[in-house]
């Protein structure tokens, strides 16, 4: 295990902004991990563990502790059980589903980041979520300096969240995540962009067809990391969709009906009582391509804050707050941000 020291994190991360980190290390083993994370405690350093880089925000001053670059790989897998490397891509790992013909994450295709992040956040796109597929990881348990094997249930999975976010933030860090596919399933198609896409198909598409329509669907709107595309230099969605009371979303329609607005309904977030976010955040004076210097709002999407090239962390948490005010201003809800804020 070699420690480095002052290493820059913008390079290391999609959205290509933030500091250095005063430590760094990157283990590809449990062992490396363990002694991190044991060297970590004894200097009482602060720790992070980085995956892909794609869901966060790292402030300009970096991180004042030891980075740990989880690097862990491998896919084990019998007919439609996976065992897969924290430190595996995630759209790798989807892409070596669908060619096994196991549905069950075809809809989270195109996603960036690595497979032991998924979890934290219980990722979730075009009508999945990670958390219908998980069966039980193993984990870190670094209270305890123990190896740990959570079940699904144990996990506290919720919208955008899970213990590993909310109660027991930084005592687990997760190694291997065991997902439970069904062998030749049919592929998912709740959701509205990709029944618009397969509408004038006479038959029913494969997995690799859907996988192939949701990368499609993200490539248009942005979301899919493409070389050269200043669009994709973003952290993916920045704000969760509100989960409103029944209260909140007659308040809202009220709101809307005064302004001659019509809330769109999407079934899929109707049925958890979820409002677009990007909805709200159009509907708030911010159009696409909206700039606040250097950081701006993504032109093919409303909700990915984008650096324009030379942005700082400073200056996308000042869109980030400038968006929240508005959209509480004339909507009276509140948006709750999607990435990990490290440094800050």
């Amino acid at each position: 295990m070699t420690i480095q020291e002052n290493i820059p994190l913008a390079p290391l991360t999609t959205m290509k902004v933030g500091g250095s980190a005063r430590y760094f290390v990157e283990a590809n083993s449990e062992d490396s991990i363990r002694e991190a994370a044991t060297l970590a405690k004894r200097n009482q350093w602060p720790l992070f563990i980085l995956g892909g880089g794609s869901n966060l925000v790292v402030a300009d001053s970096g991180f004042p502790g030891l980075v740990l670059k989880m690097s862990i790989g491998g896919i084990d897998s019998d007919e439609q059980r996976f065992e897969v490397g924290a430190g595996v891509e995630w759209d790798h790992f989807v892409a070596h589903a669908v060619a096994h013909n196991c549905s069950g994450i075809e809809c989270l295709s195109g996603i960036p980041g690595s497979v032991g992040a998924t979890p934290v956040q219980n990722v979730g796109a075009y009508g999945q979520e990670v958390s219908a597929t998980i069966e039980s990881l193993r984990a870190l348990d670094v209270t305890t300096d123990r190896i740990v094997t959570l079940a699904n249930q144990d996990c506290g999975f919720a919208y955008r969240t899970s213990i590993f976010n909310t109660v027991e933030r930084g005592r687990h860090i997760i190694l291997r995540v065991t997902f439970l596919l069904t062998a030749g399933g049919a592929p998912s198609l709740k959701y509205a962009d990709l029944q618009k896409y397969f509408s004038t198909w006479k038959t029913q598409p494969s997995l690799a067809e859907v996988r192939e329509a949701v990368r499609q669907i993200r490539r248009e709107k942005g979301m899919l990391i493409v070389p050269g595309d200043d669009d994709s230099q973003s952290a993916g969605s920045f704000f969760k969709n509100p989960v409103l009371s029944e209260a909140q979303i007659q308040d809202l329609a009220r709101r809307a009906e005064a302004r001659g607005f019509r809330i769109p309904s999407y079934p899929a977030l109707a049925a958890q009582h979820k409002v677009s976010a990007a909805w709200l955040v159009e509907h708030s004076g911010f159009s696409k391509g909206y700039a606040l210097g250097p950081a701006r709002i993504s032109r093919k999407h409303a909700l990915a804050l984008v650096n324009s090239g030379h942005a700082s962390a400073t200056d996308i948490v000042r869109l980030k707050e400038q968006i929240q005010s508005k959209v509480e201003e004339c909507w009276g809800i509140v948006l709750d941000p999607e990435p990990v804020f490290v440094g800050f």
